[in-house]
């Protein structure tokens, strides 16, 4: 199971003369994949830093899989139940694809053998052929790049994939990639997948399309 639930969430930045989000309510729910789209400044990305456990709410309370992330250690709950997807990628440069994908797996204590065997099922399943594993990401196509993103992303067993604008910096074929491989892992794989967006493309994709306006939260007809 993976859901993540907003009660009445609220957040005001310190010294700010009003809330970015007012009294948000939502639901995201395992085997969905959630769009939520609104101009900028409209309160998305505070959202999403809420949902990924980067910021507390003001009031309110986020729940995961029914348990109150304000109880929770923040810390775990990163490592374990939520992973961010980012627009430019955040591979380490250093690490080639396949260390990239290991890094989440061996940080949470997995030996080397079965952390690469799952880090190839992973590459595997976002479409990175067998002879990529070895090149640094410098060496790779943004879209390529996104895919081994999403790849380490898996690697933590994290249910609920957060992304943020994750095809920004893409080309159309190379977004259309990346929406059909989120949409999967969502339908076919019982993900949770919230994404971030202004790429209309997503929105008409996704299960499910929420506006953020003013710092109001609203599911689309």
């Amino acid at each position: 199971m993976a859901e993540l639930t907003l009660h009445r969430v609220s957040y005001r930045y310190p010294r700010a003369a009003r809330d970015a989000l007012q009294g948000v309510e939502c639901r995201f729910r395992a085997g969905e994949v959630a769009a939520v789209v609104g101009p900028s400044g409209s309160g998305k990305t505070t959202l999403l830093s809420i949902m990924a456990g980067l910021d507390r709410p003001s009031g309110g309370e986020v729940l995961v899989d029914g348990k109150k992330l304000s109880e929770m250690d923040l810390d775990a709950y990163r490592r374990q139940y939520v992973s961010v997807i980012f627009q430019a990628f955040h591979l380490f440069p250093l690490l080639t694809v396949l260390e990239n994908v290991c890094f989440p797996m061996e940080l949470l204590g997995a030996g080397e053998k079965d952390a690469r065997a799952q880090a190839r099922r992973n590459l595997e399943l976002v479409g990175i052929a067998e002879e990529k594993h070895r090149r640094y990401p410098s060496q790779l196509s943004g879209g390529e790049q996104q895919r081994v993103a999403i790849a380490r992303a898996l690697s933590s067993g994290a249910r609920i994939l957060l992304a943020d604008e994750p095809t920004g910096n893409l080309d159309g074929e190379n977004s259309r990639n990346i929406v059909d491989i989120l949409t999967r892992l969502a339908h076919e794989g019982g993900y949770c997948v919230v994404i971030v967006t202004h790429d209309p493309a997503i929105a008409e994709a996704a299960d499910a399309v929420y506006t953020v306006a003013d710092g109001e939260l609203s599911r689309m007809a």
